[in-house]
């Protein structure tokens, strides 16, 4: 029984890792003014690194920064701006994640622009379901942080 869950973590490890270097390398082939990075403050901390299709749909890979080195658990998301306002844009996404949690992922969020001269630069609020298979449990996460747009 050990042994199979040192297999199926370390199987688990390396399907992050190859994900992690696919989408570095598909976004960083592509990257210009649409990539941004992102910080997302709560008991589930976690840094993104963005990419916007277009002034409607994006997406980002984010990496749970309260974890160790070994539990790194990356979460990809595709989210679709519902509404979009010059100040503030309101968004619905699913994802997933895997590692420390493995399953699905429904963010839904609020992104403002609170210096106009600085639209770069946004403040968010998101509130985040996450249904984790291995756990069978479904967590809430809610969390507030910033994000640069290059």
């Amino acid at each position: 029984m050990v042994t199979n869950n040192l297999i199926l973590r370390d199987m688990k490890r390396t399907i992050g890792i190859i994900v992690f270097c696919v989408l570095f390398s598909v976004i960083g082939f592509k990257a210009y003014s649409q990539m941004s990075v992102s910080y997302y403050s709560s008991s589930f901390s976690k840094i993104g690194l963005g990419y916007n299709f277009n002034d409607r749909l994006w997406s980002e890979l984010r990496l749970y920064s309260y974890t160790s080195l070994l539990d790194i658990t990356p979460e990809i998301v595709v989210c679709y701006n519902i509404v979009k306002k010059e100040n503030h844009n309101v968004y619905l996404g699913f994802g997933a994640n895997i590692n420390y949690y493995t399953g699905f992922v429904l963010p839904v969020g609020v992104q403002f622009t609170p210096i106009e001269k600085f639209d770069r630069f946004t403040l968010h609020i998101e509130f985040q379901p996450t249904l984790d298979f291995m756990q069978g449990d479904i967590i809430m996460q809610s969390s507030w942080g910033i994000r640069y747009r290059f």
